[in-house]
């Protein structure tokens, strides 16, 4: 625990953190705001964080809020940080990462498409990755309604059930 101690008071000596959580031994929760998301990230990809594991969001409808969350992960401590920033639903747009982790296209062009936030920087993140032909609402928003969608795209048909006919063995 000695370096999670140490890495959590490093970053509260550099940044202004919202909220520090540690769940565990290996693992850091940070918020900070969303002016400083990339000078933080900046320093744990020097001091080690070299991976980037991951890059979601969460849609917190009833704060009309989008929750960012990019976790990374350093090989040589084996402790994983979870950067959390939220940024308003109706003003979803955030400057992209893939200067400080280039893999960072892929995981954008997934939260863009899923939920509707655009990258500035990341010209791919507008192509489709998974939804080629989607027109509706991101379907990851809490706004989406998945029955109506169905209802639209897939008309409803009879259902005929259609029974095997049950063989008899000959003995």
């Amino acid at each position: 625990m000695n370096s999670m101690n140490k890495l959590v008071e490093e970053l509260k000596g550099r940044f202004t953190l919202l909220e520090v959580l540690l769940p565990d031994q290996q693992q850091l929760i940070v918020d900070i705001d969303q002016m400083h998301l990339h000078a933080l990230l900046s320093h744990l990809k020097a001091t080690g964080f070299r991976q980037l594991s991951l890059l979601t969001a969460v849609d917190w409808i009833e704060e009309n809020t989008f929750q960012l969350v990019y976790i990374v992960f350093n090989w040589d401590t084996g402790i994983h940080v979870l950067v959390r920033t939220k940024l308003p639903r109706d003003k979803a747009v955030f400057r992209t990462i893939t200067g400080i982790y280039p893999g960072a296209q892929y995981y954008e062009r997934d939260v863009h498409e899923f939920f509707g936030v655009a990258f500035e920087g990341n010209v791919m993140s507008f192509k489709p990755l998974f939804l080629e032909l989607w027109d509706e609402l991101p379907p990851m928003r809490k706004d989406f309604d998945p029955e109506a969608y169905s209802r639209e795209k897939f008309p409803e048909r009879p259902y005929v059930p259609q029974f095997v006919p049950k063989v008899e063995v000959v003995e």
